[in-house]
């Protein structure tokens, strides 16, 4: 990593990621910046940013580095928040976190490392890249290039993914080695930026609940929900007689399709696109993989010359969701992707 001398930014949540990330690009010989990225927050419901900020601080203070608090509740809030709603309402499965990257991490935060005359940004993604192209990370577990098919190329020849080289094994190695004071902190699950709320809990305080009918694919009734809206295609449901996986969802009518059946194939033909973003060319015919899901499985396929569907050229093994995410790779170099119609 031949950064020494080199101004970095570096994206610091508070975890133990993006800490060692510092840590690494600093040994490394970087002058290293530290910015907490301030979001948009539930008003009403428990999150953990203030906390959250303040182990960035002490990761800051820990490696003697400049610090700074990044308001970025504007995009944030029109960005993923709104995007996630607007999804849910409409029947859809969205990735907000696709979008806070986006918008938000090599968005927002990319603008302002720019203005303060940065060389580089930095996150603590498992991911990698190499002269500006995307590449998958060497933990295939931890892998996050799914996330990051929509960051802009002129942000991506501007990042630096260190973590990408290693396991997360190392990196908690790391963290010790280095003495860091959330070392030993947990990963956040949640969706980014809204902590330890979960997804469920945010959609019912937004939506509220409203009683409907679950029925099979003969159309018999089998049970019941508590809104269409806060389901997804492929879910597990808690019926007798189960297990039962969402299949279709009927807005209109607050009726959700099940089956036994989750993982049978089901998609015939081309997978259409929108919102594209593509980093790379290919060769007409080139049999490329796909994700429609993080850590799902890859499927092989062409893309259209336009780059508006893939067509799979493997069965796809479950129910696409409207909405979701398809990734395309050329071996472990990310093509680009865009959002399953």
């Amino acid at each position: 990593m031949k950064v020494k001398g080199k101004t970095i930014f570096v994206g610091l949540s508070g975890g133990v990621d993006s800490a060692v990330t510092a840590a690494l690009l600093q040994e490394a010989g970087a002058d290293v910046v530290g910015v907490f990225i301030q979001g948009w927050y539930p008003p009403g419901m428990p999150c953990t940013w203030r906390s959250d900020r303040r182990d960035a601080m002490r990761v800051a203070a820990r490696l003697n580095i400049p610090f700074h608090t990044l308001n970025a509740e504007k995009e944030y809030k029109e960005s993923v928040i709104d995007y996630l709603l607007r999804e849910y309402k409409a029947g859809r499965t969205p990735n907000p976190d696709i979008m806070c990257n986006r918008e938000v991490k090599f968005g927002a935060f990319y603008r302002f490392a720019k203005e303060h005359g940065t060389d580089y940004i930095a996150t603590g993604h498992y991911a990698m890249t190499e002269e500006g192209k995307l590449l998958r990370g060497v933990d295939e577990g931890k892998d996050q290039s799914y996330f990051l098919w929509a960051v802009p190329s002129d942000a991506l020849a501007m990042t630096l993914f260190p973590l990408g080289e290693q396991k997360k094994d190392e990196t908690r190695r790391l963290a010790k080695k280095f003495n860091l004071p959330n070392a030993t902190k947990r990963d956040s699950q949640g969706i980014c930026f809204l902590g330890s709320i979960s997804v469920d809990d945010f959609l019912r305080a937004e939506f509220g609940t409203k009683a409907g009918v679950v029925v099979d694919e003969q159309g018999s009734e089998i049970g019941a929900h508590d809104g269409a809206v806060l389901h997804t295609i492929g879910e597990r449901l808690s019926l007798a007689d189960g297990p039962w996986y969402v299949t279709k969802k009927d807005m209109e009518r607050n009726v959700l399709t099940v089956a036994h059946e989750r993982l049978t194939p089901t998609q015939t033909g081309a997978i259409h696109l929108t919102d594209t973003n593509w980093l790379e060319n290919t060769s007409p015919d080139e049999i490329l993989t796909a994700q429609y899901r993080y850590h799902g499985p890859r499927i092989e396929g062409t893309l259209s010359a336009d780059r508006t569907s893939f067509t799979p050229t493997t069965d796809v093994p479950e129910a696409l969701a409207s909405g979701q995410s398809l990734v395309i790779y050329s071996g472990e170099l990310c093509i680009g992707g865009g959002i399953i119609q």
